[in-house]
């Protein structure tokens, strides 16, 4: 079969289908093609469970932040996320234990917080939250547009009047010394850095500047869309085919028709179909968008990833009702946990755990009176580790419940764990290092200095996804989405155009 589109969009993750949303927002005709039977990449779900006694557990992120930014997404073709969704605000977003015994609840609202803050750690330290959470909010304002919300074509890019801004805010410090002029309580200081976790680092050497990932959950606020995570990229492609875009999944695309000038003329599909097209969008991991171009391009540095994570897939009819939505465990050794997983390829001797109940605030994911349970411990990655995983599995497994159990979880001894993933599954997945948190947001790559979503010597294919810019976590990739669509449209000129021009 042949067809003739505007743009080919490879990968029906957020990324892919929020560029999709703005292209077809602009005017262009886009096809998306998504080897997986369901749209979502690293944002997804799945049904568990037999004889019509199902379980739905998200498979990938369970926090998600900035629900504006997918509005941006939905309005691109005139919709909104309420046409689609349905998103609760979480509140509190996050229950804390830690290992003296002692629990601070995180609200995002702001006189919530700084009330839970002197109950638990006295006047001092709620004051400093005030300022903190000021701070925050500062430090996401000033990136916002130019650093998170902007393409990079060079590093003079950087050199305005945010960059001037961004300094004295002291975000080229350190995030853990910049939060501890804050608070004193180091209870209070994990809860405001641990985030920087997920972007590879170690919130003693991440840069002061991602302390906008702890604003996003801390201050903007974290929700849940009914019906799991994936019903976000569901939302999304029902939005996209109504506006007119063609989104055909289980359809791995195999390789790019490329002329003697390097431009992408079609697009083939593992089962014959060609699909010529003006530009092409690579919303998937950076190696399978490499191996499509047929190359990959030269850096100085070796790629570094974030450490990744091991994940237990589960239910409890009994044990779960202790549980908030989000529990954050965290063990006692908690500087010694980053240098066991980032440095020394070792897994956490005092694990900090991340134990997720989203039947908390949607029940139907379930059957009645059952809970669905998350627990995902964070792990080197393949390229620090080579463990073999198949071998320790299980082990590993009945030691993270064990861990549970000693830290007064009951549902430790209930929990029925029906999948888990580790580092081998997301490198099966074809996940770089086996990791599904990407690339680290290290200094070198950061901003221009990520791995770029222009193709040099390829001037009609941009890439999307967590591996270029802006970077990882649900709001970059969508805002990434909208930066390869503007790519494109700047390439091709615009036809009808809705971009936003803001995060």
């Amino acid at each position: 079969m042949h067809e003739t589109t505007d743009v080919v969009v490879v990968g029906a993750g957020l990324a892919g289908l929020s560029a999709a949303l703005h292209l077809t927002g602009a005017g262009r005709r886009v096809t998306v093609l998504e080897r997986a039977p369901e749209p979502g990449g690293r944002v997804a779900d799945r049904l568990f469970g037999e004889d019509g006694r199902g379980y739905r557990i998200d498979t990938g992120a369970s926090v998600f932040t900035m629900p504006d930014l997918l509005d941006e997404a939905f309005a691109a073709v005139g919709s909104s996320v309420g046409e689609w969704l349905t998103l609760t605000r979480l509140d509190p977003a996050y229950h804390a234990h830690f290992a003296d015994g002692s629990t601070v609840t995180v609200h995002t609202d702001a006189a919530a917080m700084e009330a839970e803050i002197r109950a638990v750690a006295g006047p001092a330290d709620a004051a400093g939250y005030v300022a903190l959470r000021r701070w925050l909010r500062e430090l996401y304002d000033v990136q916002r547009d130019r650093f998170i919300g902007s393409n990079f074509d060079s590093v003079l890019d950087l050199v305005g009047p945010e960059l001037v801004r961004l300094l004295a805010l002291g975000g080229f410090g350190r995030l853990g010394a910049r939060v501890a002029r804050f608070v004193t309580d180091e209870r209070l200081r994990r809860l405001f850095t641990f985030q920087s976790l997920y972007a590879g680092l170690d919130p003693m050497r991440a840069l002061a500047a991602y302390g906008v990932i702890a604003y996003m959950d801390t201050v903007a606020g974290v929700y849940y869309p009914t019906g799991g995570m994936g019903q976000v990229a569901r939302a999304m492609t029902a939005a996209l085919r109504a506006a007119g875009a063609t989104v055909r999944l289980s359809t791995a695309a195999e390789r790019l028709d490329r002329d003697a000038d390097g431009r992408v003329r079609a697009v083939w599909t593992e089962a014959g179909d060609r699909i010529a097209c003006e530009s092409v969008v690579l919303a998937t991991e950076l190696s399978t968008s490499y191996a499509l171009l047929g190359r990959t391009p030269r850096r100085l540095l070796r790629r570094r990833y974030a450490p990744s994570a091991v994940v237990l897939y589960g239910h409890s009819a009994h044990g779960g009702r202790d549980l908030g939505h989000h529990t954050l465990s965290f063990g006692d050794a908690w500087h010694e946990t980053f240098s066991e997983i980032i440095d020394q390829g070792r897994l956490m001797s005092d694990p900090s755990l991340l134990v997720t109940r989203p039947t908390a605030t949607d029940p139907s994911l379930a059957p009645p009176g059952e809970d669905v349970v998350t627990v995902l411990a964070p792990a080197p990655n393949l390229h620090v580790a080579p463990i073999d995983w198949p071998r320790v599995t299980g082990a590993y497994r009945d030691e993270l419940l064990r861990t549970l159990d000693a830290r007064g979880f009951t549902v430790a001894g209930d929990l029925v764990v029906e999948a888990v993933a580790t580092p081998h599954t997301w490198a099966a997945d074809g996940l770089g290092a086996g990791t599904p948190f990407s690339l680290a947001h290290s200094l070198v790559q950061t901003g221009p200095f990520r791995p770029a979503n222009r193709v040099r010597g390829a001037d009609n294919v941009v890439l999307a996804g967590c591996g270029t810019t802006p970077g990882v976590g649900i709001p970059p990739v969508l805002v990434s989405g909208r930066l390869a669509a503007e790519r494109v449209l700047a390439a091709g000129g615009r036809r009808r155009s809705t971009l936003g021009s803001t995060v």
